[in-house]
């Protein structure tokens, strides 16, 4: 008997891009505009778009975890690509239930995203990780050049990057 490789469908997305600095609202300014618009940004560093799937379970996320802050994407002055660990640098998540949608016709579609509570709560899980397993791993490396910072999930966010190149990747994680 045969057997296929059948692909199963991924159950997060995540967009890696390599920058200098970003810079992410997280909440705007209030209508009155008594409180001004707080922000969060690192240095050099990466940024990680996220979403969440159907069938993502807080299983994926130490995977995913691991897997981005060892992959080695980040380029020093040296040219040999590191992991963001090892450049030093820092990383900014952000949400982006964007990555789940599908074009179908002119329109787009998210009927593949997780529900919007579990794909919160995944995503603070993802944070919380990231941010731990990054602070025990960087423990050489100054406090003021490495940082985990996040974006606030169900917000629509102001971005502004500074790269050195559209050095963008996607991966999947099933």
């Amino acid at each position: 008997m045969a057997t296929e490789n059948v692909k199963s469908s991924p159950k997060a997305r995540v967009v890696v891009q390599q920058c200098l600095s970003a810079k992410l609202m997280v909440q705007p300014p209030s209508d009155d505009h008594a409180e001004e618009a707080k922000y969060v940004e690192i240095k050099r560093g990466v940024v990680l778009y996220i979403s969440f799937l159907k069938g993502a379970t807080e299983n994926i996320v130490t995977k995913m975890v691991s897997s981005l802050l060892a992959v080695r994407l980040c380029e020093p002055e040296s040219g040999k690509l590191v992991s963001v660990m090892d450049l030093p640098g820092s990383i900014l998540i952000v949400p982006q239930a964007c990555l789940g949608g599908k074009m179908k016709g002119k329109a787009i579609q998210y009927h593949d995203n997780l529900d919007k509570t579990e794909g919160r709560q995944l995503y603070d899980i993802f944070v919380s990780e990231c941010t731990r397993m990054f602070s025990s791993s960087v423990v050489n490396h100054e406090a003021s050049t490495t940082c985990v910072r996040a974006g606030t999930y169900g917000n629509r966010q102001v971005l502004s990057i500074n790269t050195n190149g559209p050095y963008t990747h996607i991966f999947d994680f099933s």
